[in-house]
């Protein structure tokens, strides 16, 4: 007869055992990567990654590089909260670079002053018609209607013609990408309102990042519409059995996906006081990548916000670490392609084992 372990009260031990939350490992894998560069700092700069050593400056911490890796990733992880929806749903949005690109030119030409050191503005899109020194709220809503009529077609387009969503956001990033050269014909788009230029000042994109992390975490997690993301991810025929909206479920999550874009180019385009067409260039990979990292399952239906924001802060570690060990920016790139690559290999080994255990 086979034998059976009880605990307290009857309950078995298998029962009782807990595993780690699968953020946990990846929270684990960035405190490596800091231990790893802070002992090559050690060792072959004598010099620290994260703490602070010198003696004019007080504070444990190197504060200046901490901000730094934040403030690095903290707009493409605006958009990485996005893709992340997109993913969990089993969907994918190669877009929201070339969003963030047309959405900065054409939000920052309803930011222009009208005059400059006294003369006019002489890159003010609409100077003729009177449209400048807008309230700040203006661009920021035209910036919302971009982003929310980009994700409108990306998920009708996936939605009802059944088009695989690679293909549709795909056409959506060449578009885009072409409105924005349009736009002002090439040329870039400068002297925002100092209120448009607040949004983007000192750790603001921080703020914003964090708080519509936390915003979307909690959407995720408790709410309908974060479940049925996780259902139609997980078997989209089960959910649709189950009364969900397939559609316009879809729908929504890519307009949602736009709209974090479009919040993504008025941080970035605040942020350098000026919106030029080849913004947001590689974005939409890197915000994957973030995904991906943070444990988000190319196959949907698996990931969490807090996972893409730790995949995030690995992403700002490694670009602080080889600048702090003075390595060239291409070791970067060959860096996180490598990555990319080992976290949806791990994440397609942890389906196959999962697969065998059921």
């Amino acid at each position: 007869m086979a034998q059976t372990s009880h605990g307290v009260g009857g309950v078995s031990y298998d029962a009782r055992k807990r595993t780690w939350p699968a953020e946990f490992n990846v929270f684990l894998a960035l405190v490596i990567l800091v231990v790893v560069f802070e002992l090559i700092g050690r060792v072959f700069l004598g010099d620290s990654f994260l703490f602070n050593t010198r003696s004019d400056v007080s504070g444990l911490f190197n504060e200046a590089r901490l901000q730094i890796i934040i403030l690095q990733v903290s707009i493409v992880g605006i958009i990485a909260i996005g893709v992340t929806q997109v993913i969990i749903t089993g969907g994918i949005d190669l877009s929201s670079g070339s969003i963030v690109g047309a959405t900065a030119m054409i939000a920052m030409s309803f930011a222009q002053v009208a005059t400059v050191n006294g003369n006019p503005n002489p890159k003010a899109m609409f100077l003729a018609q009177g449209w400048t020194d807008l309230p700040v709220i203006v661009p920021v809503l035209v910036a919302i209607g971009c982003g929310l009529l980009a994700g409108l077609v990306n998920g009708a387009l996936i939605a009802y013609t059944r088009i695989p969503p690679f293909i549709a956001t795909l056409g959506m990033m060449v578009t885009a990408r072409g409105i924005a050269k349009w736009w002002s014909k090439g040329q870039p788009i400068s002297f925002p309102t100092d209120s448009f230029a607040a949004i983007g000042k000192g750790l603001m994109p921080v703020i914003i990042f964090l708080s519509l992390a936390v915003l979307f975490q909690l959407i995720m997690t408790y709410t309908r519409y974060g479940k049925h993301c996780y259902a139609i991810g997980s078997n989209e025929d089960a959910a649709r059995m189950s009364g969900i909206k397939i559609a316009n479920h879809k729908i929504l999550v890519y307009v949602i996906a736009g709209i974090l874009a479009a919040l993504a180019a008025v941080v970035l385009s605040s942020k350098n006081l000026t919106a030029q067409a080849g913004m947001g260039v590689m974005y939409e990979l890197d915000a994957i990548a973030m995904a991906v990292i943070g444990g988000v399952s190319l196959s949907g239906g698996r990931g969490s916000i807090i996972g893409t924001v730790i995949g995030a802060l690995i992403f700002g570690v490694i670009i602080s670490g080889f600048t702090f060990l003075r390595l060239d920016a291409y070791y970067q790139e060959m860096v996180k392609g490598v990555i990319i690559v080992g976290a949806v290999v791990l994440d397609q080994w942890r389906q196959r084992m999962r697969a065998m255990r059921a």
